[in-house]
Parts: C-alpha cells; sequence; structure tokens
C-alpha cells in the first residue's frame, strides 16, 4: 500500500441549535413526539412562504470566521432539487455558487505535528426529515420499512465541505474531533454524533504515491461516529487499491458503511451537482452580512482548540494537551500552572482524581488547587480526594488538608511496623521466602494503623528493609 496515496474530503453536517427551524417559527429540538413540530412551512403546503432565521446566518458566519473563512458580501440561496420520502418539497433549500463562508482552513494538530486542510466552503441549508428505518439495527439494510418523522425537517444545518488536502483515516479523524470541539465551544451546536446533530460524508480516492491526479473517488454516506469514519475509510482505500492492481476501475457510487461488519455495501450511484438542477430560490431574496455584525461576531472567538492542542503541547505530551482540551481542563491547568504547580504534576490530577471529583472546572480555586498538587504525594489519599470534592466552594482553603500531611518520619513509623511484623510472623517467613504479594498486606495494616496517615511510599520502602533483614 505504499505505492499509493489516499484522498480524502470532508462533507461535515453540523446541526445549529438556534430555539426555531430555518425557515419557519417551529420549535427546533430533539427527543419530542415524532410529527409534532411541524407547519405549513416545513410540510411544503402550497402557498406556504419560507422566512431566514436572522441568529442561524450569524451563526453559520460565526463558524466561517472560526474557519478563517472569506465572508461573502452576497449569499443566495438555491434550491437543490430532489425526490426523497424525508424531503416533502421535493427540493432542499440550501447555497450553491454563492454560500456565506468560502475559502478558509483548519489547522489539526496532530501527534507528528500540524496539518492544515482548506476549507471550500461553510454554507447554510435546512435538514431533512428523519427516516426511521424499521430493523433491529435501526439502519436501512435489513429494514422491512421506513418511517418519516418530520420535526428534523427544516433544522439550521450548516454544511463544512474540505479541499481534499487529508490522506490518512487518522487525519480525517483528528479533524472532526477538533470541529467538533469547537462548534461545542461557540456554543453554536450540541454535535452530539448519537443524535446526529453531526454527522459526515467521506469522499475517498487513491493514486499511485507522488502523482498529482484526482481519480474516481466514493462517497461514504452518514457517518457518526469517528471511530466508524476511520475504519471506513481504512476499508476504502483498501478496496480502491486491491481493484487498481487488479486492472480495474472504480465506479463512482455513494457508499453505506455497516460497522457491525465493516462492510460498505453501494447504496446507488454518486450525483454530481448538475443531477440536482441548483436554481437561486425565487422566494428569498440574497443575504448581504452587514461589516458591523461580521466585527462583532469576530470578537466573540477566542482561542480556539486547535490552537490551545498546540500550545498546551509544547509543554506537555500530545496526548496530555488533547486530553486537557477536549476535556474542558486547559484553561484551569494554565491557572494552576501559572499558581505555581508543575505542568505534568497538574496535568495528572486534573485528568484523573479532579474530573473523578465531579467539580466544575470553571468553579475551582486554581491557587488552592495549586497548593494540592504540590503537596499530593505527601496528604493521605483521602484527604486529597476529600479536598478536591470541596476545591470549588466558594471558602475553599488547601490549608486544613495540607496540615494532614502524611507520615513518611522513620521515627514515628518503625515501632509501628515493628509490631504488626511481630504479630504476623506466618506472613512474614511467607514473604521472605518468596511469596511477594503479601507486601500489600504489611502495607495495609500499618495504614489502617496510621489511620491512613503514613506515606504509602515511606512504608512500602520500610516493610520491604525490615522484612529484608
Amino acid at each position: 500500500m505504499s505505492d499509493w496515496e489516499a484522498v480524502i474530503g470532508l462533507e461535515i453536517h453540523v446541526q445549529l441549535k438556534t430555539e426555531t427551524k430555518m425557515f419557519c417559527r417551529c420549535r427546533n429540538a430533539f427527543g419530542d413526539e415524532p410529527n409534532t413540530n411541524v407547519c405549513p412551512v416545513c410540510l411544503a403546503f402550497p402557498g406556504a412562504l419560507p422566512v431566514p432565521n436572522r441568529r442561524a446566518i450569524e451563526e453559520c458566519i460565526k463558524l466561517g470566521l472560526a474557519l478563517d473563512c472569506e465572508i461573502a458580501d452576497r449569499a443566495v440561496f438555491h434550491r437543490k432539487n430532489y425526490f426523497y420520502p424525508d424531503n416533502p418539497k421535493a427540493y432542499q433549500i440550501s447555497q450553491y455558487d454563492e454560500p456565506l463562508c468560502a475559502r478558509g482552513r483548519l489547522t489539526v494538530p496532530t501527534e507528528d505535528g500540524e496539518v492544515t486542510v482548506g476549507i471550500t466552503r461553510a454554507h447554510l441549508e435546512e435538514d431533512a426529515a428523519k427516516n426511521v428505518h424499521v430493523a433491529e439495527s435501526g439502519r436501512i439494510h435489513g429494514a422491512t420499512a421506513t418511517l418519516v418523522d418530520f420535526n428534523r425537517c427544516g433544522t439550521p444545518l450548516v454544511e463544512i465541505v474540505t479541499e481534499p488536502d487529508i490522506h490518512d483515516p487518522e487525519t480525517a479523524k483528528r479533524l472532526l474531533q477538533v470541529l467538533r470541539q469547537t462548534v461545542v465551544e461557540l456554543g453554536l451546536s450540541d454535535a452530539e454524533l448519537e443524535k446526529g446533530s453531526m454527522r459526515f460524508d467521506v469522499n475517498v480516492s487513491v493514486r499511485p504515491e507522488g502523482s498529482g491526479e484526482l481519480r474516481t473517488r466514493t462517497e461514504l454516506k452518514n457517518m457518526n461516529s469517528f471511530n466508524f469514519a476511520a475504519k471506513g475509510i481504512e476499508r476504502e482505500i483498501a478496496r480502491q487499491i486491491r481493484i487498481y492492481e487488479d486492472g480495474g476501475t472504480v465506479d463512482q457510487e455513494t457508499l453505506h458503511f455497516d460497522p457491525a461488519h465493516e462492510e460498505s455495501p453501494p447504496m446507488r450511484s454518486k450525483e454530481e451537482a448538475q443531477d440536482y438542477r441548483y436554481f437561486p430560490e425565487p422566494d428569498l431574496v440574497p443575504v448581504h452580512p452587514a461589516e458591523d455584525v461580521v466585527v462583532r461576531l469576530r470578537s466573540e472567538i477566542g482561542e480556539l482548540p486547535g490552537a490551545r492542542i498546540s500550545r498546551v503541547a509544547s509543554t506537555l505530551s500530545f496526548y496530555d494537551a488533547d486530553v486537557l482540551v477536549t476535556g474542558g481542563l486547559d484553561r484551569l491547568w494554565s491557572d494552576v500552572v501559572s499558581a505555581g504547580a508543575d505542568p505534568k504534576e497538574a496535568a495528572n490530577v486534573l485528568a484523573n482524581q479532579f474530573v473523578a471529583a465531579g467539580v466544575a472546572p470553571e468553579s475551582a480555586n486554581a491557587a488552592e488547587l495549586a497548593k494540592l498538587v504540590a503537596a499530593r504525594a505527601e496528604i493521605p489519599r483521602a484527604a486529597f480526594d476529600e479536598a478536591l470534592a470541596k476545591v470549588g466552594d466558594e471558602v475553599f482553603s488547601a490549608e486544613p488538608y495540607l496540615a494532614q500531611k502524611a507520615v513518611s518520619d522513620v521515627a514515628e513509623l518503625d515501632p509501628v511496623i515493628d509490631r504488626i511484623i511481630a504479630a504476623n510472623p506466618g506472613q512474614a517467613e511467607q514473604f521472605r521466602g518468596g511469596k511477594q504479594g503479601l507486601l500489600g498486606f504489611f502495607v495495609g495494616q500499618v495504614m489502617k494503623e496510621t489511620g491512613g496517615k503514613a506515606d504509602p511510599r515511606a512504608v512500602n520502602e520500610r516493610v520491604r528493609e525490615k522484612l529484608g533483614a
């Protein structure tokens, strides 16, 4: 496979979490009873006219700015014509050659460095209804019937189309993860893959390594798992390489990836733009974003997740940086480190014990938390865990817990250890005979007798020394 290079492009659909739908006043919500959030507009009754959602337009522009896109002076809605049960109008109001946002880029941090992927466009459209397949798997293959829930029909949807700048499944997966983190932090979408508020199509082709040609591509449709996307891409790359090496040709078609069997049966031949017969939506005027609105939206965008991962990774490992940023812990980590904590120790505490404590990062007192991190090895585990659980309290102080530093003084530990060894001669002989697992028994007994105040590492060391004597 080293003689071949994959060429991958992504089409990512993100539902915006506006109060109402894109072109009508129906409630935009997930999980309501089927076909309850509908009206003549989203059900395409004759004579019903669309009215654009201002907030959805602004949120699309905001996402475009986050993707370093050019914001159009003039954007036009088009009709994308196709017939399918989830599309009651037999066309979708979308954007075509004059989108709101175009010619952007997204820098994706990876373990091997940053990869910059071009963004062809980010355009605004309405979502289709939801087909509910009557099958044990819930998927179209094997279904005995399909029902249609029109609640989703008309939901504001941003479609982000990348350039074919991706060449391996892992980079595609990383881009999807960074993009999801971005839209969630900007408050534009919940981007919950299992609910379908973020989903993506993957276009895959292969070419001889070093070649600049773009060969026939296939499309893996409606994926909603980062891992399944990577697996589907990997499988499709291998399939196309086999076809070419056997002297065959790849058909341009849309595939359905079945994660249960890791198969991609064809759904239909892949459409081109001309198949949709695009033309300007006659019921909507062009959109002219005001300059002051664009300036305001740009000011609302802070440092984005990809940039923060790269920044934190300059101090920690890429893995640690990724865990902190995707977990929403990196800003607290920066404050704790600024207050004097060791960067690696702070990362370990935040990613493990702090997360387990269930405290909201924004409520934690960074200066007091830094004191706890610095003294972690000296504070009994129970006291440390209790302190972390309370570090979000408004009047929290680390001092009472720092005063409970674990006993590590040999003069205090030795008498306790001597008594426990003397009281358990059989276990002592078994340990000396090679049963090393009994070390934990002795350490546990010391910890119990000291009320958990002994330093486990100091106890471990002294018990080994005494039993080895």
